[in-house]
């Protein structure tokens, strides 16, 4: 029989969690996502530039 992984970053037994560790876990997150689109930057720099433009281009053409 098969056994499940362990859920990552489910829920917890011990209760509700508090703001200040969702704010902890969030900033976590944040932290490692900006240091994964570094990483991909350096990278693949032609990729990275051209998403840039594409993006530049989307809010330019935004329209409220």
């Amino acid at each position: 029989m098969i056994e499940e992984p362990p859920v990552v970053g489910g829920p917890r037994p011990e209760g509700p969690e508090t703001d200040a560790e969702r704010r902890r876990r969030r900033a976590q997150f944040l932290r490692e996502l900006y240091e994964a689109k570094a990483l991909r930057d350096r990278v693949q720099p032609r990729r990275a530039r051209a998403a840039r433009m594409r993006q530049q281009m989307r809010m330019r053409t935004f329209r409220w």
